[in-house]
């Protein structure tokens, strides 16, 4: 058999250790791919043809009822999205609330904060790739027994001293620490969708109280004029009892109406405290130390146009999707750690250093010393727990497939029921309208029928009441209107400039 020389022993040892270092243990992460959905319900899908797509082939356009224009939004696959997703509202006041929230909101400071903790995680873990150096120092005093240097032998106490560096490398053969770098590299992109994610949480719960702010405003204002009514009413009635056209009864159920409207201005009362003390704490503050905006409906605009991605952006849009895939690819990586953690562990360790008995000749030349060690480790027994640990790992790893596959879904359902919603909203803001109208005319003639004396008192309030129910639920429709439109725009993955951020 020929024995090799040195020459090829070393070329032989460099060709073992390349082909070592080219391979990475567990599986490369490959992203999921896009949905092949091609529509986000049953219906046609808005397409370049046929950008101005509601759901399917039918767009809302605008209904005029009496002297009111009821705007609609028309769904446009081409339009571009905006660099604020709340910027078609139109609402200045909106805007600088926003703003406040996303620089004082503590719950996003809690993210930020996670999110360096994970760059600095992911930052430590690249030394891995580098050989660790150390500077060791010591003193002591030391007694050698016969254990070690036999019975014959003796060594008087001594006092020794050291200094010097020492160099350690662990060759990652089987990608370990690649792996593992990989997967801190994963978890800090998820921490950073985590962060876009909240802000955009943030953003949206801002502009949702908003509208519940204004809607409960909108309510109240409502109530204060049908109270007006009310009294109203009671004086027209009483007019009459006084003038014996109307009897005792008649003024009991003017005045129980009155009665009854009254009870319901303190509940809607509290939901507008409710949501300004909401709108105060996204804001970062306490409800004593800022006031909400005073919000109304009519200052929110219902946009002429809104933008839609199409199924196979949405993955690339939403944060929380981009999360999940994030975290897929740090339990893939995982699935590599664990692997390589089944290979050889080899590692070289060097020291140089200074060793003397008296620290007058620790730096003599004739002090130094060093060595050069290199060690291997192969598991060879565990009882299967490395083995346990890489299924584990990779069980991990399909739980983390699932969960995002889940996310996609729950997404598209989103989007399709807010699709949906609106066109719905459009049909029931129509019909509002036309029933504001018409019991607005009703009551009217209701009045003047009994001022004539051709009816009673309790026409009238059944009037009033139905009059009532038609404005309290065109309010309704309008603001319904208006969040299923921030609903959609943060379905979409509704974009936060990053300077706001």
């Amino acid at each position: 058999m020929p024995r090799l020389n040195n020459h090829s022993m070393r070329w032989c040892v460099a060709a073992f250790t390349a082909a070592l270092a080219g391979c990475v243990a567990g599986p490369n992460f490959v992203a999921p791919a896009p949905p092949t959905a091609s529509s986000y319900t049953a219906e046609a899908a808005p397409s370049p043809d046929n950008p101005a797509t509601a759901i399917g082939d039918t767009t809302i356009g605008d209904t005029t009822i009496g002297d009111t224009t009821i705007g609609a939004s028309t769904i446009d696959a081409t339009l571009p999205e905006p660099d604020r997703w709340w910027a078609p509202l139109n609402s200045p006041r909106l805007d600088s609330t926003i703003r406040q929230a996303l620089a004082a909101n503590h719950s996003l400071d809690a993210a930020r904060a996670t999110l360096a903790e994970a760059q600095a995680v992911s930052a430590a873990s690249e030394s891995g790739r580098y050989p660790q150096v150390d500077l060791d120092a010591g003193v002591g005093r030391q007694k050698y027994g016969a254990a070690f240097l036999g019975p014959s032998e003796h060594l008087p106490p001594f006092t020794y001293f050291s200094i010097g560096p020492a160099v350690t490398y662990a060759f990652d053969f089987a990608g370990g620490v690649r792996r593992t770098i990989e997967q801190q590299r994963a978890l800090t992109d998820y921490q950073s969708h985590e962060l876009d994610a909240a802000v955009l949480s943030v953003s949206g719960n801002v502009a949702m109280q908003a509208l519940a702010a204004a809607t409960a405003r909108a309510q109240i204002d409502n109530l204060e004029d049908l109270l007006a009514d009310d009294r109203s009413d009671l004086k027209l009635v009483q007019d009459s009892f006084t003038e014996g056209q109307a009897t005792r009864v008649d003024v009991l159920n003017a005045q129980s109406q009155l009665a009854n409207d009254q009870t319901l201005l303190p509940p809607l009362r509290r939901d507008l405290s409710v949501a300004s003390h909401a709108l105060a704490l996204l804001a970062g503050s306490t409800p004593s130390q800022w006031t909400a905006p005073d919000f109304k409906l009519d200052e929110f605009e219902l946009p002429a146009r809104l933008p839609l991605a199409v199924p196979s952006e949405l993955i690339h849009r939403r944060p929380d999707i981009l999360a999940a895939e994030a975290q897929l690819h740090a339990a893939t990586a995982a699935v590599g750690v664990a692997s390589a953690n089944l290979y050889p562990q080899v590692s070289l360790t060097a020291t140089a250093s200074m060793q003397a008995n008296t620290l007058r000749t620790l730096f003599d030349a004739s002090s130094a010393a060093g060595g050069l060690a290199g060690s291997l480790t192969q598991p060879l027994f565990d009882h299967g727990a490395l083995r346990a640990k890489r299924q584990a790992a990779v069980d991990a790893m399909q739980v983390s497939l699932a969960s995002y596959e889940q996310v996609v879904l729950n997404s598209f359902s989103q989007v399709a029921d807010a699709l949906e919603d609106l066109e719905h909203d459009q049909e029931l803001l129509v019909s509002e309208q036309g029933a504001v109208a018409i019991a607005a005319e009703n009551l009217a003639l209701t009045r003047e029928s009994y001022s004539a004396g051709n009816s009673g008192v309790l026409q009238v309030l059944e009037a009033q009441r139905q009059n009532q129910q038609a404005r309290v639920g065109l309010v309704h429709a309008q603001s319904q209107r208006l969040q299923d439109t921030v609903q959609l725009l943060l379905a979409l993955g509704g974009r936060v400039p990053r300077s706001m951020q």
